[in-house]
């Protein structure tokens, strides 16, 4: 038997190639009156790692609006933010400061 005849025949399997891409979520930042200008553009720079004027940005939309977006991301990373600006503490500069400021995380349209 020659080593053609033995070849035995090229089975290719078919993979599902669609990616499946996980449902985005916003990390929402809350407004209170416990908190600087100083303070949010601090911790947006510290947790979200966004330069100076684009926390000062987010910083007067917060102020204005009640809430801002800082970040559309997966669920898992989402919760890891809102832990982390939780976790950030209270301000320095207002000595009636209760702790750190809130965030909510919701899904965002797709």
């Amino acid at each position: 038997m020659s080593a053609e005849s033995a070849t035995l025949p090229r089975v290719v399997e078919q993979t599902d190639t669609k990616t499946r891409r996980q449902p985005p979520y916003h990390v929402i930042l809350l407004d209170d009156n416990d908190h600087t200008y100083d303070y949010v553009i601090r911790m947006v720079e510290k947790v979200f790692g966004y330069t100076t004027e684009k926390a000062y940005e987010l910083a007067c939309e917060v102020d204005s609006s009640g809430r801002v977006i800082l970040m559309t991301t997966t669920r898992e990373h989402a919760e890891l933010k809102q832990e982390q600006v939780h976790g950030f503490g209270q301000d320095p500069l207002i000595p009636h400061c209760k702790g750190s400021m809130s965030a909510v995380i919701e899904p965002a349209p797709q």
